[in-house]
């Protein structure tokens, strides 16, 4: 399944073409040499979990998304180092993982819910790697995202509870 996204801002000659492939959808885009992965994912390709709480300086965790296997922020990644990439954001993780979601609700870990879908792509990729995480890894994984309703001890129970652990 391939689609051709159109850019929406204006492109130069320095303009290159990437194909991603995020969500298991295909997906090719013009971008310029500057742009970062997070705009492109979330203005051109509609991929609306993808935050911008820290205004791109990497200091949030809101726009994780996983990159060939590894969570990477996306307000810190050109795009245009991105091509041939697989990404998945919190979109897909809610898809693949719903017992990770169920967790995350039945543990209270939105309020606000703008540090979510960071928090939720960031412990999928943890869960890839180590299946059954001790708490410090836990919150070694999750030490980059930031809530400011302060809900990091759901989010450690919600993944515990995932993994058997509770």
């Amino acid at each position: 399944m391939a689609s051709q996204a159109t850019a929406k801002l204006p492109l130069t000659s320095s303009a290159r073409k990437i194909s991603l492939t995020v969500n298991k959808w295909k997906y090719e885009v013009y971008v310029e040499p500057e742009w970062i992965l997070r705009d492109v994912l979330r203005d051109q390709l509609g991929f609306l979990s993808i935050k911008d709480m820290c205004n791109g300086y990497g200091a949030c965790g809101s726009c994780t998304v996983i990159m060939d296997g590894r969570p990477v922020l996306s307000c810190m990644t050109f795009a245009a180092e991105c091509d041939s990439a697989t990404i998945e954001t919190a979109e897909g993780v809610a898809v693949d993982m719903q017992d990770l979601i169920e967790a995350y609700v039945m543990n209270h870990c939105m309020q606000c819910g703008y540090c979510t879908p960071g928090f939720v792509v960031t412990a999928k990729a943890l869960l890839d790697r180590i299946p059954k995480p001790t708490e410090g890894e836990i919150r070694d994984a999750l030490g980059g995202n930031i809530c400011r309703c302060g809900t990091y001890t759901q989010h450690i129970l919600a993944i515990k509870e995932v993994t058997g652990n509770a």
